[in-house]
């Protein structure tokens, strides 16, 4: 069955890639408007510009980190406009959030929306409340609880008033300084994946087709392609793999190596950015973080 090719899908398709719109209308009806085969129609070709371009999504509202002790939440509650994601009694709001959810660790949204506060009302009348008050509509999104040892570390770490929230696990090290730093390293690289170790084969398998496409294409002789697919394979893991990264506070030192001199392992890593799958924003986070991290 052929798929209709819709101006919105090649609309979609442009924003995520930066690929002229004749370029994304053909490789749509090329692949039948699959849209993650179009993706990789255009990077296979050459075209696509801005691979990451679609992770750069927001929504308004904010990113929160507590940490009392050996336990820490990250939470994002979202709300309609920044300028109300500002106010005082929204903050208010987040703050006996993350308060709450850290003292009864629910296991789902749904769970701590259920949740009595210590004002008898649960969390979702507490929210009601808010939104009476404020005028928007606000809603807890999601949250993510993590417990550590003495001998551990917390990098929490919060990017232009909470519009990127990390928090890093750093085991087996107390330096809660370094542990900031790769959580900072984080919020402007925006790694997938601590090491290649937990990249899927079949994710490999997928890079490695569209790495080899590319070099077809570029006309290289077929019996060096294998060998500069697999030297562009390393590029990629550099990509989405954490310890593979170049470190944002030293260009001369990996991520693995600035880890290892601290004495532990990052163990877990969790990324929020505010409202991103919601809708669609331009902003730079990566040069915003690392104008930051060059400013320090």
């Amino acid at each position: 069955m052929t798929v209709a090719v819709t101006a919105q899908m090649v609309k979609e398709l442009r924003e995520k890639t930066g690929a002229g719109m004749m370029d994304c209308k053909k490789a749509l009806v090329e692949v039948n408007g699959d849209m993650e085969a179009a993706l990789d129609f255009l990077r296979e070709k050459g075209l696509s510009s801005a691979a990451k371009k679609a992770d750069r999504i927001a929504a308004e509202g904010t990113t929160s980190i507590l940490v009392q002790g050996n336990e820490a939440i990250l939470l994002e509650v979202n709300a309609e406009t920044d300028f109300v994601a500002k106010n005082e009694g929204f903050q208010t709001l987040v703050k006996e959030l993350a308060e709450h959810l850290l003292a009864t660790k629910p296991a789902t949204v749904e769970e701590a929306t259920a949740s009595t506060m210590p004002n008898g009302l649960n969390v979702a009348d507490h929210i009601s409340n808010a939104i009476a008050k404020i005028g928007e509509k606000l809603s807890l999104r999601r949250f993510v609880i993590r417990t550590k040892t003495d001998s551990d570390a917390f990098g929490p770490y919060l990017h232009m008033g909470g519009r990127i929230g990390v928090l890093v696990t750093l085991e087996g090290s107390s330096d809660a300084q370094a542990a900031k730093d790769i959580a900072m390293h984080v919020a402007a690289l925006n790694p997938t994946y601590i090491s290649r170790d937990e990249v899927s084969e079949e994710e490999v398998d997928r890079e490695r087709k569209i790495l080899t496409e590319q070099a077809l294409n570029e006309g290289k002789p077929e019996n060096i392609v294998a060998k500069m697919v697999e030297g562009r394979l390393g590029k990629f893991f550099e990509d989405v793999c954490l310890l593979d990264q170049t470190f944002v506070k030293n260009s001369d030192q990996k991520v693995r190596d600035f880890v290892k001199s601290t004495g532990g392992t990052v163990t877990e890593f969790v990324r929020y950015s505010v409202g991103e799958g919601i809708e669609k924003r331009e902003d730079n986070f990566a040069e915003e973080v690392m104008s930051q991290v060059n400013k320090g």
